[in-house]
């Protein structure tokens, strides 16, 4: 063979042989926390009493959003709008209860399916909270406990067919890969392998009865099947195990996505011991500072492995604190909340104006703080617009790709206008631009204790709806609804407008 062949035959086996190895889509990471609210990560509340290092490094070398919203003020309806780039609303209210069906219909189109198209190997790692068909034995719980002064039906062990498969939870959403518990604070506590369980449930668990006591407030988790010995305060330590591992086992030559939806800093408070103390603000802050050292650990575990280049990460949590979060301001001086009014469930910004963080190394600039209004519905566009793939023509109906401003597009032809929220049916946030409207006399969904009211200076109202401009009040202080009719009109007009695309009564 002459040398100038033999040194092309080379460069074409060397050509080929990076192209097998380089994977030109990057890899996709969303770390969903639970419960965790605005002013819980610390660069963002020059009051925290929570040291959040390895948030706030990501912060620093990517996108941090100061005006992103989830659909929901609580769990469930939050990670299906998510997962679908669709409001809840259109298809439900609730969070999935303790053995529940699935959220999901059969044709819904999910994130994690398209990305499957796209040539992406996913995984959903912790906290399903979606539902799943249960093999049920007898259709209806045989046994009952009384909590919260009710009697309730449950579900004994005998109950269930815990050896089938379980069908309609990830791996029927476009998911390769599942590993989690479902839901801290539901049962089954047990672990669940892709499809089915690593340990058949064996025994009951009583209400708030688990070995072991929480470190703050009492525990708030159902009676039901568990596997002997459970033990709550082994989940975030081995969802962190598994979600390390999964990334180690990863190639470079193909593509991931990972959902990693910790169950953190979601009640009940259980921290390890060597979190302890990590704080000024009680267990909620070291627990809340365990949930920010995973973070770390996935961040570390990309590093090592050398995908940290090539990979999309974004945090941000389903919704705002829970209702712990008005003594712990009293308690700690810690505003979970940060400046904004209310908390989890609620139509105040508190209940749904969430942490919004992006890292995409040499396409998004570092340490950038954008005002522009996002939702969460806005991940599925904005993932798919940036992996190339086709969204089907009914799919993502609410998602808008926020692409150009991620990449400093000084026209921001596709920047969100609007968006709706919502937790109880016919309760909605308009928000248009500076203006939010609410078609109601309250935002309160959960009760703001009088000492908070007086701690902050909050007043109620008593106009059939609330309007204010967020320019100038984040707080929702001032109430303008019987000042600009107008706009009340306008944003009454776009409610309905949307409604009418779809909604669920």
């Amino acid at each position: 063979m002459k040398l100038a062949t033999y040194c092309f035959v080379l460069t074409m086996l060397f050509t080929s042989c990076t192209k097998a190895q380089t994977n030109t889509k990057p890899n996709i990471v969303i770390i969903y926390a639970d419960d965790m609210g605005y002013g819980d990560l610390n660069c963002q509340n020059p009051n925290s009493k929570i040291p959040t290092p390895n948030l706030d490094k990501l912060a620093s070398e990517g996108m941090r959003f100061t005006d992103a919203h989830s659909s929901s003020g609580i769990c469930s309806p939050s990670r299906f709008a998510l997962l679908t780039g669709q409001y809840h609303w259109r298809r439900t209210h609730n969070i999935v209860n303790s053995f529940g069906g699935p959220m999901f219909k059969d044709s819904d189109v999910t994130l994690p399916q398209l990305l499957k198209t796209a040539g992406y190997e996913t995984a959903a790692i912790g906290k399903w909270h979606l539902g799943w068909n249960w093999n049920f034995i007898n259709k209806e719980p045989s046994g009952e406990r009384t909590y919260w002064g009710k009697t309730h039906k449950t579900y004994l062990v005998k109950d269930i067919d815990w050896k089938a498969p379980l069908t309609g939870g990830p791996l029927d959403r476009g998911f390769d890969y599942y590993f989690g518990d479902g839901t801290i604070n539901f049962p089954p506590y047990a672990w669940v392998e892709n499809d089915k369980f690593v340990e058949a449930p064996n025994d009951f668990f009583e209400f708030n009865l688990f070995a072991r006591e929480a470190k703050e407030i009492d525990w708030d988790s159902r009676p039901g099947p568990k596997v002997a010995g459970w033990d709550p305060y082994q989940v975030l330590p081995t969802l962190t195990k598994k979600t390390v591992s999964w990334i180690h086992n990863q190639k470079k030559e193909k593509p991931f996505f990972l959902y990693l939806a910790l169950p953190s800093p979601h009640a009940p408070i259980i921290p390890n011991d060597e979190f302890d103390g990590k704080s000024e603000a009680g267990a909620y802050g070291d627990y809340m500072f365990q949930t920010d050292w995973i973070a770390g650990q996935v961040l570390k575990a990309l590093k090592d492995k050398g995908f940290e280049e090539n990979t999309i990460v974004i945090f941000s949590s389903d919704n705002g604190p829970e209702q712990f979060a008005f003594e712990r301001a009293k308690k700690f001086d810690h505003y979970s909340m940060g400046d904004f009014r209310g908390l989890k469930r609620d139509l105040w910004e508190g209940g749904h104006h969430i942490p919004f963080i992006i890292k995409w190394p040499n396409n998004v600039e570092a340490g950038v703080v954008s005002d522009k209004l996002i939702s969460q519905v806005d991940i599925m566009s904005t993932i798919l617009d940036i992996t190339k793939t086709t969204i089907p023509e009914k799919a993502a109906m609410d998602s808008q790709s926020f692409l150009p401003i991620i990449l400093g597009d000084s026209e921001e032809k596709s920047t969100r206008t609007s968006t709706i929220h919502n937790t109880q049916r016919k309760r909605f946030a308009v928000r248009k631009g500076k203006w939010l409207f609410i078609n109601y006399t309250t935002g309160d969904v959960s009760k703001m204790p009088d000492y908070y009211k007086e701690l902050r200076g909050y007043k109620d109202f008593t106009t059939k709806g609330l309007l204010f401009d967020l320019d100038k009040d984040i707080e929702q202080r001032d109430n303008l609804y019987s000042k600009f009719p107008d706009v009340v009109k306008e944003m009454e007009l776009l409610l309905k407008k949307e409604l009418s695309r779809g909604y669920l009564n």
